[in-house]
C-alpha cells in the first residue's frame, strides 16, 4: 500500500511558478500536483502540455472551490497578490508555501501573519512558509551548522550580495513597477540570511542606504535604482553590509561572508557553475551560473520536499513566518533610506524612532 501524498495546487505560472510546478510534479515524491491556476491562457497551455494529468483553472477562487481534496497551495503569482492568495488558502485551513516577499507592504504582510495565527486555532497542524530558498542551499546550511558549533566564535559582521546578470530584454526594469524596489526584490534574501546567522531575535538598530542608476536610468521613474548598497545595524554589536545589482556581466554572483570573533565563513565568493576550468587562448577561466535559478535549483527542490514533509508529518517548519515580515521591514527601510538619503533609527524594542527623537535615542 502506497503512502498518502500531499495534494498540491500552484497559483501563478510565470518564471518561478512554472519551476515550482515542475518540482512538485516530478521531483517531490511525497507530493501530488493536482491543479494549477493562471489568468494567462498561454501559461495554462504550457501546463497542459508539460504537467500530465493536472487540472487547469483561469480563476483562483474557482480552483479553491472545485479542488475539494486540496491540502496545500504554492503561491507564486504576482507579488502584488501574494498576500491575497495566501490568506484565502490559509482561511480554508490549507498549508501554504508563498514566494517571497509576502507583500511589498508591512501592514499587508502582517495581515498574512494574523490570518495564520487565527487559523491555527482551528487547524493547529497547518503550515505556512515563505520561500527564502537560500536557507535550503547545502552550502549555506553547512555554514550555519559550523557557526552553531562555534567554529568562528560570535558572528559580528555579515556581508552579502545578490547580483543578477544584466537582462537585455528590459524585463527586470518593467518588473520594478511592482517588485517593491531593489532591496525588497533582491536584498531581502540577504536580509533573511542575516537574521538566520545573527539570530531571528536580533533587534534592528539602524539602516542606511545609497543607490545609483549606472546602466538603466529609466528605472528611476519607478523610484528604484539598478545598484545599491545598504548598512543594517543590530543591537548587541552586529552589522550587515548588503550589495545588490541588476547589471553583472559574467552571470549570477550571490556571495556571503560571516565574520565572527574567531574566524570567518565565506559562501560562493568565487562563483562557478561546477568544478570545470576552461583553458584556451584567452587564458584560464570558469563559467558562472547565468541566473538565480541556475545557482539555487537544488535549494528550490529541497524546499518543495521539506515543505511537503512538514505538512504530512506535522514537523516543525524550518523558520518562523514572522521572520519574513521582519525581513520585509528592513528591506523597505533600506529602500526608503536610499531614496531619501536619510539614516533611519530604531529603539531597543525595534520600533522606528521619529526624526526628532533620534538624538535622545543615540544618547
Amino acid at each position: 500500500m502506497s503512502s498518502p501524498k500531499l495534494k498540491v495546487a500552484i497559483v501563478g505560472l510565470g518564471r518561478m511558478g512554472s519551476r515550482h510546478a515542475l518540482h512538485f510534479h516530478h521531483l517531490t515524491p511525497r507530493a501530488e500536483l493536482v491543479a494549477v491556476c493562471s489568468p494567462n491562457p498561454s501559461e495554462l497551455a504550457w501546463a497542459t502540455e508539460s504537467l500530465q494529468g493536472i487540472r487547469t483553472y483561469l480563476d483562483y477562487d474557482h480552483m479553491l472551490r472545485e479542488e475539494t481534496d486540496l491540502q496545500a497551495v504554492v503561491v507564486s503569482s504576482s507579488t502584488t497578490v501574494h498576500a491575497e492568495h495566501a490568506i484565502k488558502a490559509i482561511q480554508l485551513g490549507l498549508h501554504v508555501l508563498c514566494e517571497k516577499p509576502l507583500s511589498t507592504s508591512i501592514e499587508t504582510s502582517q495581515s498574512v501573519l494574523i490570518a495564520y495565527h487565527h487559523s491555527l486555532e482551528k487547524h493547529p497542524n497547518q503550515k505556512v512558509l515563505c520561500g527564502f530558498s537560500r536557507r535550503f542551499d547545502p552550502s549555506y546550511r553547512d555554514a550555519y551548522q559550523k557557526l552553531q558549533l562555534g567554529l568562528i566564535g560570535r558572528p559580528s559582521v555579515f556581508r552579502s550580495q545578490t547580483c543578477d546578470k544584466l537582462d537585455p530584454t528590459g524585463f527586470s526594469i518593467e518588473y520594478a513597477q511592482s517588485s517593491g524596489g531593489i532591496f525588497v526584490d533582491y536584498s531581502i534574501h540577504d536580509i533573511d540570511l542575516a537574521l538566520w546567522f545573527f539570530g531571528e531575535n536580533s533587534v534592528l538598530k539602524s539602516v542606511s542606504a545609497v543607490g545609483i542608476s549606472a546602466i538603466s536610468p529609466e528605472i528611476e521613474r519607478y523610484n528604484d535604482r539598478d545598484n545599491a548598497l545598504g548598512i543594517v545595524e543590530f543591537y548587541g554589536g552586529k552589522i550587515a553590509q548588503l550589495f545588490c545589482s541588476r547589471m553583472t556581466a559574467a552571470g549570477q554572483e550571490d556571495t556571503t561572508e560571516i565574520t565572527g570573533t574567531r574566524g570567518k565563513l565565506a559562501i560562493n565568493t568565487q562563483p562557478q557553475t561546477n568544478l570545470l576550468q576552461i583553458h584556451d587562448s584567452t587564458g584560464i577561466r570558469r563559467e558562472v551560473a547565468p541566473h538565480y535559478y541556475a545557482r539555487f535549483r537544488d535549494a528550490f527542490i529541497a524546499e518543495a520536499n521539506e515543505f511537503t514533509t512538514c505538512c504530512l508529518d506535522n514537523t516543525k517548519m524550518p523558520f518562523p513566518l514572522e521572520s519574513a515580515v521582519k525581513a520585509l521591514e528592513i528591506a523597505l527601510a533600506l529602500q526608503e533610506s536610499m531614496l531619501t538619503g536619510k539614516k533611519i533609527d530604531f529603539d531597543q524594542n525595534g520600533h522606528r524612532v521619529a526624526s526628532g527623537d533620534r538624538l535622545t535615542a543615540k544618547l
